[in-house]
């Protein structure tokens, strides 16, 4: 949770992208059993959806169906509604990248039990070698970012609209 915190510190402008992996199993634990495989179905439809108006539809459509029924899901689902559609303002080829933080976490989960399990590892020098280290290793089985040609667009700060370039009128 540091590194989320401290982002906006280093990197005012980041956008921020909540997990929908997480989301949806936080959603999920806060309904019977019986139900989560509709409204797990209704949640894809949300994220999976192709513009952000669609997705926007298929999230009313969501908590017209469970709001009575399961309001604390519906509240795991619309308190971060700003932070769950950022994916929309990037190339969509992205998109799969960028809606699960699994990646990064799972990278993080390496280092975390490999620190923890060494207690007394040394010196400062030592902990940051071994966290090196073991960030080079978990980094041979990361998937390549996909078009990587586009984040030159989103590095000079161009806008994406449903995951499309948007042309600026050249005068």
């Amino acid at each position: 949770m540091g590194f989320w915190s401290a982002l906006p510190e280093v990197f005012p402008k980041t956008k921020e992208q909540r997990c929908w992996v997480h989301k949806t199993a936080n959603m999920l634990d806060k309904m019977p059993k019986s139900v989560q495989p509709k409204a797990k179905s209704l949640i894809h439809d949300i994220y999976q959806a192709d513009t952000k108006e669609d997705a926007m539809k298929a999230y009313q459509h969501f908590i017209g169906v469970y709001s009575d029924k399961y309001p604390k899901a519906v509240e795991c689902l619309t308190k971060d509604k700003e932070r769950l559609f950022t994916f929309y303002d990037f190339p969509a080829a992205h998109w799969r990248h960028i809606r699960s933080t699994n990646p990064i976490e799972s990278t993080f989960a390496t280092v975390r039990l490999r620190t923890s399990r060494t207690k007394g590892m040394g010196t400062r020098n030592t902990t940051i070698t071994m966290v090196w280290k073991l960030g080079i290793e978990a980094e041979k089985t990361w998937i390549r970012l996909h078009k990587p040609q586009t984040l030159i667009h989103v590095i000079e700060g161009r806008k994406f609209i449903d995951g499309i370039l948007k042309e600026e009128n050249v005068a």
